[in-house]
């Protein structure tokens, strides 16, 4: 169960995450969490470097999905702006969501990959779902009180993870 916490990724930003490698392992589609991952917290102000980036993924051909456990209204403004689909109140981790999203991009698994900024709801829900799983560092440290509840035992997670991952390296 424990390994089902860890991403195959973990980058700083969106705009970090190697497009290049995700071409090589034949990924052609990103299920995207919203929420500090592409603006921050209760917001639907895109940021120019964020719109830049769907720009420059979208051009390399790449379909792309919010997946959020949000409302509606908020993932509509955000999706309409970039000009992709959405799925809200996700309930995230559970599949179901994820499985809804690769059938509207019309991807299968091993075509997907999922990016958000949460270990307990985007990462654990797209290993469950097995997908290859990026996380990113939060946009910003404002947030839904349950989320705040949460990073706490994400703590403990990323530690194991960076541990796990020196060794790989056979870093100290």
């Amino acid at each position: 169960m424990i390994n089902k916490l860890y991403p195959d990724l973990y980058v700083a930003s969106l705009a970090d995450i190697p497009v290049e490698a995700l071409k090589n392992r034949d990924i052609k589609a990103l299920i995207l969490d919203l929420d500090n991952t592409i603006t921050t917290w209760n917001s639907d102000v895109v940021e120019t470097q964020v719109g830049e980036w769907f720009k420059a993924i979208k051009a390399a051909g790449f379909k792309a999905c919010i997946l959020s456990n949000n409302k509606a209204k908020r993932c509509l403004a955000v999706a309409n702006y970039l000009g992709i689909p959405f799925i809200h109140e996700a309930k995230k981790p559970r599949r179901a969501a994820f499985y809804r999203a690769m059938e509207l991009m019309a991807v299968g698994p091993e075509q997907t990959a999922v990016v958000g900024d949460q270990i307990f709801t985007d990462v654990l829900g797209g290993n469950r779902a097995g997908l290859f799983t990026i996380l990113v560092i939060p946009l910003a440290k404002k947030e839904f009180m349950g989320t705040k509840i949460s990073r706490a035992m994400e703590e403990v997670v990323l530690y194991r993870l960076k541990r796990k991952n020196v060794r790989k390296t056979g870093g100290t």
